[in-house]
């Protein structure tokens, strides 16, 4: 039986211990400077609400590893976190994809330089149903007929909002590839909200960011994971008809064909508690944090290797 100290919390709990134990006496010798610099301060930041259980735990480590900085997130839809850039009071976004041309030479005129940007991580669109529910696998194609209201049978369809969030862009753009939603789709207010309605309702499915539900050692996702089901979905280059789950490995090799980025936004030309907060999420113990979440780090070279069972 695995000891409790190696579940998800409890991994959690020992990372925060080792990094405060790592610090030590030299992070009391900082500098007595009020003078912020990338491991003292504070900074405001708006991260996609599809990625709230992962960057939670990135900023518990990073605060308990460097107590003089103040990470303070707000989770919001999408479009909201890009919107909130322009703002003084926002130097760093974290979201699904990083700016368009037009977005970049607004901010390079504004501004005088182009804020980073980059990819921290892979995640996955996760499709969950009731635990009663018959229908836990599909293709791709049939998920664009349920989305566009066209199944073969009354399904509802609950996501993290219809307008602004990550999810339903994802759902619009590279499901149905610019097709407007079907009628059959409804809004939750969060992902919570898409796990509670999915629950509660046989007929409906839901769409949410796999670091709500993915992760086997975690204790709150072992919980959602007793009120609906991970759906399979067929297996984009593989070479028989497979249907895989976004399980970590698939991922990776994207068996699993709803993959998309994690990516960064810092506008801070300076060295900051954003540039901190930054390098801590690109390498090791960042992306090592991503790794025990189940989403595939993107800065780090991992390895999947094949088990003999």
């Amino acid at each position: 039986m695995k000891h409790p100290f190696f579940s998800g919390n409890g991994l959690l709990s020992w990372l925060v211990l080792s990094v405060m134990l790592t610090c030590g006496l030299s992070c009391g010798e900082a500098g007595e400077s009020n003078q912020e610099s990338t491991t003292r301060g504070k900074i405001n930041i708006s991260v996609d609400e599809a990625f709230k259980p992962i960057i939670d735990s990135q900023i518990t480590v990073f605060e308990a590893l460097y107590p003089n900085a103040k990470v303070n997130v707000q989770y919001k839809p999408e479009a909201e976190c890009l919107r909130d850039l322009a703002h003084d009071s926002i130097r760093m976004v974290i979201v699904t994809r990083e700016l368009n041309r037009e977005e970049t030479d607004h901010y390079k005129k504004s501004l005088g330089y182009v804020p980073a940007m980059g990819l921290l991580a892979y995640d996955a669109v996760t499709v969950i149903a009731n635990n009663k529910s018959k229908d836990s696998i599909f293709s791709m194609t049939d998920l664009r007929s349920i989305l566009s209201g066209t199944w073969k049978s009354d399904v509802k369809v609950v996501m993290d909002g219809l307008s602004a969030t990550s999810t339903v862009r994802y759902a619009v753009d590279s499901v149905l590839k610019g097709q407007p939603l079907g009628k059959n789709v409804m809004a939750a207010k969060n992902s919570l909200g898409v796990i509670d309605y999915v629950s509660n309702n046989v007929d409906a499915i839901g769409f949410i960011g796999v670091s709500w539900i993915g992760n086997p050692e975690d204790t709150a996702s072992l919980s959602f994971l007793q009120k609906v089901n991970i759906a399979s979905v067929q297996c984009g280059i593989c070479t028989n008809e497979t249907y895989v789950k976004p399980y970590q490995a698939n991922i990776a090799m994207k068996r699993y064909p709803m993959v998309r980025g994690l990516h960064y936004i810092v506008k801070e030309n300076f060295r900051g508690v954003g540039s901190g907060f930054l390098n801590f999420l690109q390498y090791e113990r960042g992306q090592l944090i991503f790794r025990r979440a189940y989403l595939w780090p993107a800065r780090m070279p991992f390895t999947v290797r094949q088990v003999n069972l």
